[in-house]
C-alpha cells in the first residue's frame, strides 16, 4: 500500500485503500500497522486533523481491529 509522509513527532506515513477500507499507519519506531473497516471519512479526518497522532489515539486506537505487519 502507498503510504504518504506526514509532518508527526509519532507517525512517518499513512496509507489508506479505500476498496478494502484498510488504514496503514508507519510510526517513525518503524512499527507498521493496517486498521481495518476503517470508512474514508475516518481516514480523511485523520488526515487532516491538526495532530495526526492525537486523532488516531482518540478515535481509531481501541476502535478497530488491527495488525502488527
Amino acid at each position: 500500500m502507498k503510504r504518504q509522509h506526514v509532518e508527526s513527532s509519532n507517525i512517518a506515513s499513512i496509507g489508506y485503500d479505500e476498496k478494502s477500507q484498510t488504514l496503514e499507519i508507519e510510526f517513525l519506531n518503524g512499527g507498521v500497522y493496517q486498521y481495518f473497516d476503517v470508512s474514508v471519512n475516518i481516514y480523511n479526518s485523520l488526515m487532516l486533523a491538526a495532530s495526526h497522532g492525537q486523532y488516531l489515539a482518540q478515535h481509531i486506537k481501541g476502535y478497530y481491529r488491527y495488525i502488527k505487519v
